[in-house]
């Protein structure tokens, strides 16, 4: 078995498939965890604005992977509480986000992290002061997961190397092909029973180079991120003042995560977060956390380009699940997100069979 691409999906594929007896070697034609997997906003989560959209099935399957990163590596995953502060001049009403929360709560079965309860503004004032009170009605807190991203896809790494699999970096696979070759550049073809293309962004490109045939496509979206150099008392989902969308405010390594955006781009352009984005950022901040932060208080900046499967809409709605497609002896991954990277991987053995 081949795995093309060494982000947490094919990480997780290759440990998967490991696990179940086959011979796996994986290509990355950079480092493991090194682009998209290790900029992501470091949330293990159900995803509660997708909700809105009603992807009922990749909530429900998401807060179960959720819960099982806890327990397989606590060293690197855990339960984060958040609050979500609740304005009057919101667009989503108290009702609407009690209505959400109830909703994931149910979709979390037997979680030991599935409630919630309200908290009234003058209690929110008190556990952050910086909380901005005009007009807070009060707020839910619910729970979700924070993750080191990269460090957590590396022990994955780790233990796909236990289980057997080999792990080839700085080795770009230049095509592939129905009948289970794999070309590298300036080498002969390599047979294997199976290739399978897990490259997240470059999935499609890939797939389309090597004259693969897909059902589906990829809309790539830039998701930027800041690191405030100020401590963050508590974890918040909020409403961005200017378009409503939904963004976090997380601790992180003693300072402020910010995140994340959403822009649209193609695939040779930089990725990388833009003054625009990390302003927008700040704006979202601002809003509702006081005093507000400037630029000279960012100590970092990063961004990820995600694969989501291709839609006509705003990307605030592009789905985050997934497909398989299989031709001959070549399958193709598309989509995903990060922490239902594992259920993705245990759907592999029934079809390379």
């Amino acid at each position: 078995m081949a795995i093309v691409g060494g982000g947490i999906n094919g990480l997780c594929c290759a440990w998967e498939l490991a696990r179940q007896g086959h011979d796996v070697e994986l290509f990355e034609r950079g480092r493991l965890m090194d682009e998209t997997s290790r900029a992501s906003s470091k949330l293990l989560h159900g995803g509660l604005r997708y909700l809105e959209t009603l992807q009922l099935r990749l909530v429900r399957e998401a807060l179960a992977e959720r819960d099982q990163w806890f327990e397989r590596a606590p060293q690197w995953a855990r339960p984060l509480s958040i609050v979500i502060p609740i304005y009057g001049h919101g667009k989503r009403s108290r009702w609407q986000f009690g209505l959400g929360l109830w909703l994931y709560r149910r979709l979390a079965a037997h979680s030991p992290h599935r409630d919630y309860h309200w908290l009234p503004a003058e209690e929110l004032t008190a556990i952050d002061p910086g909380l901005n009170p005009n007009g807070l009605i009060g707020g839910y807190r619910f729970t979700d997961g924070q993750m080191d991203d990269q460090q957590l896809g590396l022990w994955v790494a780790e233990q796909a190397r236990q289980a057997g699999a080999r792990l080839h970096e700085q080795a770009p696979v230049e095509r592939i092909d129905s009948q289970g070759r794999l070309w590298q550049q300036g080498e002969e073809a390599r047979q294997f029973d199976t290739v399978v293309n897990v490259a997240g962004p470059w999935a499609e490109q890939l797939a389309r180079n090597s004259g693969l045939n897909l059902t589906h496509g990829l809309d790539l979206v830039r998701g930027s991120h800041i690191v405030l150099n100020r401590p963050c008392h508590q974890a918040y989902l909020a409403e961005h003042p200017q378009d409503r969308r939904i963004f976090f405010i997380l601790p992180w390594k003693e300072g402020t995560l910010l995140g994340t955006t959403e822009v649209r781009q193609a695939l040779d352009e930089p990725i990388a977060c833009s003054d625009a984005e990390a302003q927008y950022l700040l704006d979202a901040y601002g809003n509702i956390v006081q005093p507000a932060a400037t630029a000279t208080e960012i100590r970092e900046r990063f961004a990820g380009l995600r694969p989501l499967l291709r839609s006509r809409g705003n990307a605030n709605h592009a789905s985050r699940e997934y497909t398989i497609e299989r031709t001959g002896k070549a399958i193709n991954v598309l989509g995903g997100k990060w922490t239902t990277a594992p259920a993705l991987a245990r759907k592999l053995p029934a079809i390379v069979r």
